[in-house]
């Protein structure tokens, strides 16, 4: 298929993932807050659906294209990226509120932070496209799309719900309009489309690398989930019954339950 359509369908599968962090704005067109107790089980929700939609799919494909070896040496390199851009920018606070102030220079800054969240999804998104063009996969509007595109789309979709709505509980209390809640939401993700085009030419351009991208991708978001997610629902939940662990575990198991059956599709 002509390359550069390819590249185009795989950045809007990115913009897709990233609009549908907007959604996360969407309760407070009903509703002026969001209890913790469901933010919690919400974060808990974004987990599973992130260690599901790593272990039982880019972490299987990953084994299916590869050596262990490989992979492991993939998953590792995940890992090593987010703990350097995380030291990188150690100390280095977004204030949502400020993204209207920004001059170039910082929102070029604050895109940067945003990226190290962001990133990791979206090479997921574009090594899952390795196969697209190929034999087999789900035809979309003629273009045979392979099946684990759509799970790691779909995926990372429904993870990035709770992310907006993380983003939009502060903005909310500096009553900043609804419809810019719904825009700075997605704002908080467009790296993820630049990061799906990138890992899709990658990995298309020297496939035998694609072993080692499935498991770069999936060691970032799960180290992601340990280290940023939990941790994130635990401090939220610290002054429900029991610390809130109830609903992560609720959250959690409801993320499994949603993209567990999608993977053995």
């Amino acid at each position: 298929m002509d390359p550069f359509a390819a590249l185009v369908f795989v950045f809007v599968a990115g913009l897709v993932t990233a609009i549908a962090t907007g959604l996360g704005a969407l309760p407070f067109f009903f509703v002026s807050d969001v209890s913790d107790r469901w933010n919690v089980a919400l974060w808990g929700v974004a987990s599973g659906i992130m260690v599901s939609a790593s272990v039982f799919g880019l972490v299987f494909e990953g084994l299916a294209n590869g050596t262990p070896l490989q992979l492991g040496v993939g998953l590792l390199a995940g890992v090593v990226l987010v703990v350097v851009a995380h030291y990188v920018i150690e100390g280095a606070e977004v204030n949502p509120k400020k993204y209207e102030e920004a001059d170039f220079r910082k929102l070029v800054m604050i895109l940067g932070i945003l990226t190290v969240h962001s990133f990791p999804e979206g090479v997921a998104v574009g090594v899952s496209f390795a196969d697209l063009g190929l034999e087999g996969g789900f035809e979309v509007f003629g273009l045979a799309v392979p099946l684990l595109a759509v799970f790691m789309t779909i995926a990372i979709s429904i993870h990035n719900i709770p992310e907006g709505l993380a983003i939009s509980i502060p903005l909310r209390s500096m009553d900043v309009p609804n419809w810019k809640l719904v825009w700075w939401a997605i704002f908080s993700s467009l790296p993820q489309p630049i990061g799906a085009v990138i890992a899709f030419y990658f990995v298309r351009v020297a496939r035998e690398f694609l072993p080692f991208g499935f498991g770069f991708a999936a060691g970032a978001m799960v180290f992601l989930v340990l280290t940023e997610f939990i941790p994130e629902a635990l401090e939220l939940g610290e002054h429900l019954p029991r610390g809130g662990k109830a609903e992560l575990l609720a959250g959690l198991a409801a993320g499994f339950a949603v993209m567990v059956p999608l993977a053995f599709i």
